[in-house]
């Protein structure tokens, strides 16, 4: 299977595979920029059309914006899927674009379903009837197949950023890549804003229909295309898959029962899960809220309120270029985490306080703010994390990192959505009060982590799975 898809792998002098160049790093970006894109696309535009313009119950709506992260167990299975079943003859990049060609569809076809189930509730209230019911199925469908394809293709993308770097320079790769994913971010805000702009808060079903499908038609279209030019020819120049793929020398060498052993080795991988989990809760929960919290406490119209993902994607970038290079070398890891926890709870309780202004600069600085505290958090912890990686069963590591992040995610939406739903009918005078309860359970979830993070030792954890990795090998020599 090797030999007959090494002509797409690598070039035909296997022992002098090129090596990534930074111009081709940020092409691979472009990529990544696409996925931002499309989140804001959902977490953005559609939460904000679903709560706000059509009054859908938030749960409901923070519901189906979570089912793509929960089908990322997936992810598991596509990484493999690729790693043994080339597809037209590449392990990485035709599945990249599979998966693109296919979330690009789904993301329009929801808000056709939207329109479908605006139009089968009945008056400015929602009422459960059985085609509202039928309809709200079909959207969670077509959400979990839009999950699915970003599991493809982000999976393989993921795959093909490792097989084509080696140690030396896979840290450059992550950085610039990731770097694009906050571009992406501003872009994908920018972008949605001015196709939007003709709107106000008054605007009719009609025109609201008209600007959102145009919206959900050239986006997605510009992301599928810039999914092509990221990858094109990529894999085949410079991919080393073929060379790592021998007998023996390959993760998939050891099986998923020992790796899951290796990974359960040490009670820290469970202290460290844990930790992400709920720091990656704590982080994202206001995700689906902020943009209603925009509309109905700011008035800003939706153009307005999609821009907010600017001022918050310019501080993560900020942080990104700084705590890295200054502040981890500094602090250290554990420090710099701990100060990060803390910088976002107080930016939390910032974006709440803002409400009682109801003034949009309040709002759009706290978010700045609320960037940089995230970008100074998720550096330094995405460092402690790759700490907490064996070499050897390094994918089973990244992958159980990734599970935990996707998943909790998707928890911090449904948490985000139910607690302001909560909050409303405890208090449906003070809708200041109700999206506040959000932020601060965001900031108390915050200094818990803090707790669980106390509890980490990676002299421990390292101790213990180079103990099991060791026992696992001997048993293979047996």
């Amino acid at each position: 299977m090797a030999g007959n898809s090494n002509t797409f792998d690598t070039p035909k002098d296997s022992l002098a595979v090129l090596k990534v160049d930074i111009p081709t790093m940020f092409r691979l970006g472009l990529f990544q920029m696409g996925l931002s894109m499309m989140s804001i696309l959902t977490l953005g535009v559609l939460n904000r059309v679903m709560i706000q313009e059509i009054a859908i119950p938030a749960t409901i709506v923070a519901l189906v914006l979570a089912i793509p992260a929960f089908v990322s167990p997936t992810r598991i299975l596509f990484g493999q899927m690729s790693d043994a079943k080339p597809l037209l003859g590449y392990h990485r990049t035709a599945y990249v674009w599979v998966g693109a060609g296919i979330f690009a569809i789904a993301a329009f076809l929801a808000v056709q379903v939207i329109w479908q189930l605006n139009a089968a509730s009945s008056g400015d209230s929602w009422v459960w009837t059985t085609t509202t019911i039928a309809w709200t199925g079909v959207l969670g469908l077509v959400f979990a197949v839009y999950g699915l394809a970003i599991c493809i293709s982000g999976t393989t993308f993921a795959a093909l950023l490792v097989d084509i770097s080696e140690e030396d320079n896979r840290s450059q790769v992550v950085g610039i890549v990731w770097s694009m994913l906050m571009v992406g971010i501003i872009v994908g805000a920018i972008v949605s804003s001015s196709l939007l702009k003709q709107l106000d808060g008054n605007a009719p079903l009609e025109t609201l229909q008209s600007a959102i499908n145009r919206l959900f038609t050239i986006v997605p279209s510009v992301v599928f295309g810039l999914s092509i030019i990221a990858t094109l020819g990529v894999e085949k120049k410079y991919s080393r898959f073929s060379n790592r793929s021998k007998p023996g020398n390959r993760e998939d060498s050891i099986s998923i029962g020992k790796a899951w052993s290796i990974l359960t080795a040490s009670p820290q991988t469970g202290i460290f899960f844990t930790f992400l989990l709920v720091m990656t809760i704590s982080l994202f929960m206001q995700d689906p809220i902020l943009e209603p919290y925009a509309g109905e406490v700011f008035n800003m119209p939706l153009a307005e309120s999609t821009q907010l993902n600017v001022f918050y994607g310019i501080g993560i970038l900020i942080a990104y270029g700084v705590t890295g290079f200054f502040i981890v070398p500094r602090l250290g890891k554990r420090r710099t985490i701990k100060l990060g926890c803390i910088l976002v709870a107080f930016s939390a309780l910032l974006l709440s306080f803002s409400g009682f202004s109801a003034n949009p600069n309040f709002l759009k600085f706290g978010l700045v703010i609320f960037g940089l505290s995230t970008g100074f958090l998720t550096t330094a912890a995405v460092s402690l994390m790759l700490d907490l990686t064996v070499a050897e069963a390094a994918g089973t590591f990244i992958g159980a990192w990734g599970l935990a992040q996707s998943i909790s995610r998707g928890i911090a939406v449904v948490i985000g959505g139910t607690v302001l739903d909560i909050g409303r009918n405890l208090l449906p005078n003070n809708l200041v009060l109700a999206y506040g309860l959000v932020f601060g359970l965001e900031a108390v979830g915050m200094l818990i982590s803090i707790w669980f993070l106390n509890r980490v030792n990676v002299t421990e954890f390292q101790t213990n799975t180079k103990q099991a990795l060791a026992s696992v090998l001997e048993s293979d020599l047996d």
